[in-house]
């Protein structure tokens, strides 16, 4: 199960300071970074939280507390069991709040700062990361980290961040967000800071890929010990992140990742030749 954050107590101001600024006291907890101020006009739109009734327990004391609406006389027990529902009810409005227009300004303001981190890759060159889930189902999946550049997610270094719920961002974020501007697109090859061309770079990826299939054959041979792990068929089974906006998966994305499909086949017949001979 996983939460926005940890219940952080808030850093200053009392007990009525925390009724009646909810979402600024939540934005400024620690571990909740990521997430962005959300318009109060689309919180009180009805039409934005259709269904949210059906996902969240106590909705409307939940939205209550949200919109600092809440009865000032509620019971404290009654208040910390609203605190878990207004972060998920909040969640899950934040995750239909960042795929409108304004929505998607905010986090780009976010996403040019680099908030959620660069790409650990050093071929990606620093690049700046954007937060995604795995799933719009909340309490399933934690929140990954997208990388537009070799197209793959990381986890958070954070522990706090890493029980973030991915729900609370959605599938369709990060690849709406570059639909939208496509100018941030970033390059899928370029110079690297050492000065290397493309093709050398290719030519020494390629290199690496061979000798770390020779040392994973070498370690399998060595141990004697059961069945003998076949390269090829475990890169076959390496699961891959396939971006979707809305449930489709994009048509040039598709058209990427068919042709990066096509390199790993390559890339697996080579590992198999390689088996073969040893």
């Amino acid at each position: 199960m996983f939460f926005a954050s940890t219940v952080d107590e808030p850093s200053t101001g009392s007990d009525s300071d925390y009724s009646r600024c909810w979402i600024s006291w939540f934005l400024s907890s620690k571990g909740n970074e990521y997430f962005c101020e959300v318009d109060e006009d689309f919180i009180l739109d009805r039409f934005n939280l259709t269904g949210l009734n059906n996902e969240v327990t106590n909705y409307a004391q939940a939205l209550d507390l949200i919109t600092d609406n809440l009865d000032d006389e509620i019971q404290d027990e009654l208040r910390g069991s609203l605190d878990v529902q207004a972060r998920l009810l909040y969640g899950l409005i934040h995750a239909r709040w960042i795929v409108t227009a304004r929505g998607l300004t905010k986090m780009l303001d976010k996403y040019k700062r680099a908030d959620f981190g660069r790409c650990p890759r050093v071929l990606c060159q620093q690049q700046p990361l954007l937060p995604v889930g795995l799933t719009d189902v909340p309490y399933e999946k934690s929140v990954k980290l997208y990388c537009g550049r070799c197209e793959d997610l990381y986890s958070p270094k954070s522990s706090r961040h890493g029980s973030i719920d991915g729900a609370y961002f959605g599938t369709t974020f990060p690849h709406l967000l570059f639909l939208v501007y496509p100018t941030l697109i970033p390059p899928k090859s370029g110079p690297t800071e050492l000065g290397t061309s493309n093709a050398a770079g290719r030519e020494a990826g390629e290199g690496r890929s061979r000798r770390r299939a020779r040392e994973e054959q070498d370690v399998s041979v060595s141990e004697g010990v059961g069945e003998t792990i076949s390269t090829a068929s475990a890169a076959l089974k390496a699961e891959r992140y396939r971006p979707r906006i809305y449930g489709f998966q994009l048509n040039e994305t598709a058209k990427l990742q068919r042709w990066q499909e096509a390199v790993r086949d390559r890339q697996v017949m080579r590992l198999e030749a390689l088996e073969e001979r040893t």
